[in-house]
Parts: structure tokens; sequence; C-alpha cells
């Protein structure tokens, strides 16, 4: 037994048989520079999916202010800190006026739980529409959302198809039709609810979709979807733990997609690896979900939290990482564009920012989804230094989605890596 299979197998005893791992042979990683992991045997590789470092592994300003916020003050929220109240107006400015408030967490599964119940609490409502190919989180409410393409979905839980111009759910359609098309669904999610008596009270959605694989949206779905919601009396949740942070070369993804949500949710990149997570809304909203609930988390809104928070916010500033984003993120992706139709198996590439998924198909006429040619083009660039991984609706799309400080350099070396990979896979 080598080293990764001891280590693995004191995992599972430690940890419990299944904790998921990536790659046929798990990684075993030992330390993060920028964009950069190393394993145990000093490999470097290009870290081109993890998106919690947003501003880098081993960041030096953000490692800094949280040696100083646990050597100074680390409690919880019960005391009065400008540290969190700063952190807090700093977020909320980052959003159109309707954003007034926050309401921290430690995860974007605790974050959507509270935005959810924020809208259910502020429309007297209890329906929740979502899409068939989503995942918002882990807990028996935010998992019961997820991937219901797959499984039977929740009484008060209504699932549309998600908004897509690849497989479309009407070919022959132009995209205005297919537009009409996708907001019928969203009108009969609506009509089923009300009948049922849950009636309406959040559509909740990732706002580029990311876990649906990136599809290209019809043109207005977003806008026109908001409004058909909030028409029915629900609010729009905007699921940016993906999307935000400048991952799409704006600061939300909502920017990108053309609509205004009532509840926005961030995580993951907010901390860059401490956990902290934020459901923000207009002021009304947060004040009527406080008065209803006696929501607290210990280790939320601390000092330690709005320390971490605030250098990843100055250092996303600091290093024009929006512009690194656009900049870089347009250039991949339209490089990524070129290279569909050189193999049959690449049916489909579509990105915004430094976000991307290549789609694997058996074919390019069928466009059925191929999930093992993804994960073995996944293998083949890990063994070339590259990590990606499987992901998508169908577990079929090769999702690249790097740290922000990514560089065209680091670009140019994955595109040869992905071409060889590609050309070796096709035998």
């Amino acid at each position: 037994m080598d080293n990764i299979e001891a280590l693995l197998a004191r995992r599972n005893r430690a940890l419990g048989a299944g904790v998921s791992t990536f790659y046929r042979r798990p990684l075993h990683i030992v330390r993060g520079e920028g964009a950069y992991l190393f394993d145990a045997d000093g490999r470097r590789y290009v870290d081109m999916y993890n998106n919690v470092p947003c501003v880098g592994h081993g960041n030096p300003r953000v490692a800094e202010a949280m040696a100083w916020a646990q050597s100074t003050l680390n409690t919880h929220s019960r005391y009065l800190h400008e540290g969190i109240v700063e952190f807090a107006e700093r977020l909320t400015a980052l959003h159109g006026e309707a954003i007034e408030s926050v309401v921290f967490s430690c995860s974007g599964t605790e974050a959507i739980e509270v935005a959810l119940r924020m809208a259910r609490f502020a429309t007297g409502q209890r329906g929740i529409i979502c899409t068939d190919a989503t995942y918002h989180g882990n807990s028996e409410l935010v998992g019961g959302l997820t991937d219901l393409h797959r499984r039977e979905q929740p009484a008060d839980v209504r699932a549309i198809p998600f908004p897509e111009t690849y497989r479309p759910i009407t070919k022959g359609l132009s995209e205005s039709a297919l537009t009409e098309a996708y907001l019928e669904r969203l009108r009969q999610a609506i009509e089923s609810l009300n009948a049922s008596g849950h009636g309406v009270a959040a559509f909740i959605v990732c706002s580029i979709l990311a876990n649906e694989g990136l599809p290209d949206i019809p043109s207005d779905f977003m806008p026109r979807a908001a409004e058909m919601v909030r028409a029915a009396g629900g609010l729009v949740i905007s699921d940016e733990v993906q999307a935000g942070y400048c991952r799409t070369g704006r600061w939300w993804g909502y920017e990108v997609t053309g609509f205004s949500p009532d509840i926005v949710v961030t995580g993951k990149p907010m901390g860059n690896g401490l956990p902290l997570s934020a459901t923000a809304a207009s002021k009304a909203l947060v004040d009527n979900f406080r008065a209803k609930t006696r929501h607290f988390n210990t280790f939320s809104q601390s000092p330690l939290q709005a320390a971490v928070g605030m250098a990843v916010l100055e250092e996303i500033e600091a290093l024009n990482l929006r512009e690194n984003v656009a900049s870089v993120g347009a250039w991949l992706t339209g490089e990524m564009k070129q290279r569909v139709g050189r193999w049959p198996s690449l049916g489909d590439v579509r990105g915004v920012g430094l976000f991307i998924a290549a789609e694997m198909v058996t074919d390019r006429d069928s466009k059925t989804p191929d999930p093992g040619r993804a994960s073995d083009i996944a293998e083949r660039l890990k063994d070339k230094g590259f990590l990606t991984a499987a992901a998508g609706a169908y577990n079929n799309c090769v999702k690249i989605r790097p740290p922000l400080v990514y560089s065209r350099l680091d670009a140019e070396a994955f595109l040869a890596a992905f071409d060889e990979a590609m050309d070796e896979a096709r035998g």
C-alpha cells in the first residue's frame, strides 16, 4: 500500500467511507500559492476549478487579516464592533439601492436557507420555484431543490426546465419564441403552486445557471421571469455563490443576465477559505426576518469574518481582478469556442468571465451527453498539471473555474494541455 492508498484508508476510517474525492487516484495536496496547488511530492498543478480562494491560495493580505483578528479579538456577535458594520456597509454598497442589509452566515447552504425563510415570512406563502438541475446546498430544506429532473419534487416546490439554447425544450423555435416557451413553464409552475394552496414565495436561481452547465440563456428570460414571479406575489433570490465576486467580469452574475433580485446570496469566495456567507436584501426584508426568528450563528458576524471579508474585497480592487477576469476570461473563452468542431466529442463551449464549460457529447448531431468523456478529459488534464472536473446537468461538462488571479500565461498553457488531452482521447 503506497502513501496515497494509506492516507485514503485512514480518511475512510476517520471520516467515514464515501466522502467524495476527485480523480481515480486522489491527489494529496499540501500547499497552495496564487493559482497553483502543490502535492506531497512537490508537483505543481494549475487550479482550474476552485472558486473558494478567489484572490489566490495563500493570499498574504487575507492571511495577515486573519492572524490579526485572531490575535486581537474574536468573539460572538452580541457585542458591538465597527468592523462587521463596515464590512456589511461595504458589501451592500456593491449592489443597487434595493440591497441595504445583511444576515451573515458560515456557509452557502445556511445563507440560502435564510433567504428562503426570509421570502416565506415576507410573502406569507410557502411555494418555491427553482430549475430542475440546480444545486443550492445540503440542508433538508435547501437540498430538496437539488437535481429535481432526477427525483420527485417536494410538495411545495416546483421545478422548471432550465432555460437553454443548446438543447431547447422545443426545437426549431426562434430565440424569442424559445423565451416564451420557457416562460410558459414558469407560468404553469406558478399556477400549480397557487392551485395547491402553497402560493409563490420565491423563485431561486443561480444567475448564470452554473450547476446546470452555464447554458446560453434565451434572451430576456431572466428579467421577464423576475417580473412574472413578482406579479404572482413572490420574491426573486439570486444565488451568487458561484457567480458573484467578479467571477463573470462584473461584480454579480445578475448584472450579466439582466435582472434585479430582491434577495442576494453570496458564499465561498467571500472569505477566501474562511467560512463566510451572506444573505443581503432590503432593510425591510431583513428586519422582518429578524423580527420573526431568533436566528443566531455563534461564528458569523464576527470580528474575524469582518477582517477577512474586508481583506478579500480590498484585494479584488487592489489587484484589479475584475478587469483581469474580464480580459483573460474573454480571451480563453474565445479560444475554446474556436475549438468546437475540431473534435466530434466537443459539442459546445460556453463561458462568462473566468467560468467556462466545455460540453462533451457522443457526437455533435445528436448532442447526447458523454459524462465518461468529460471525466476522462479531466483525468488527462490532471496528469498534465491542470485541475478541472466533470460537472453540469448531465455531468458531461469539463468545468473550468480558476481563482481570479489566474493569468493569460496560465490560460495559454492550459489550451495546449487541453488540445493534447482531446487528441489523446480521440482513440
